[in-house]
């Protein structure tokens, strides 16, 4: 890659001699497979702890109910960010919200570490780019604000 076009700030800060440097997070295992965890900006640092949204939605995937997960950083006076999940649901799932609330913190519970657990589930249509993707950048926005 030569650089971003008419950006040179951004290309100086993402090429550096002669590396691309793209924020994505990974790991190689003893037989040289490499995998792809996350993007740093996406990293959620919750009571001094590391958690990768991926992961966390991976997990939510896995339940029945789940068509579509975001899951997002949100502020905390106690631990700094607190992992919150923003879930879209099948059209044929019709159930309580706490109870699914309950059921979804049991599940992530049997599946992750306690402190990757979401602390804050919300039944939602997830904001989309134009090509479809869930923007977690949206998300953020709009719970920010």
């Amino acid at each position: 890659m030569d650089g971003y076009w008419n950006r040179p700030e951004k290309t100086a800060e993402t090429v550096r001699d002669g590396w691309l440097y793209t924020d994505d997070l990974g790991y190689r295992d003893e037989d040289w497979f490499f995998y792809h965890v996350d993007r740093k900006d996406d990293m959620i640092v919750t009571s001094g702890h590391n958690v990768y949204p991926a992961e966390v939605e991976n997990v939510l995937y896995e339940h029945e109910a789940v068509q579509a997960a975001a899951v997002i950083g949100c502020s905390d006076e106690y631990r700094g960010r607190i992992v919150a999940a923003f879930i879209e649901l099948h059209g044929s799932v019709d159930a309580d919200p706490e109870t699914l609330r309950e059921e979804l913190d049991e599940f992530c519970r049997d599946r992750l570490a306690a402190y990757k657990v979401p602390r804050r589930y919300e039944f939602r249509e997830l904001p989309k780019t134009d090509v479809g993707k869930i923007s977690r950048n949206d998300l953020k926005e709009e719970v920010e604000s």
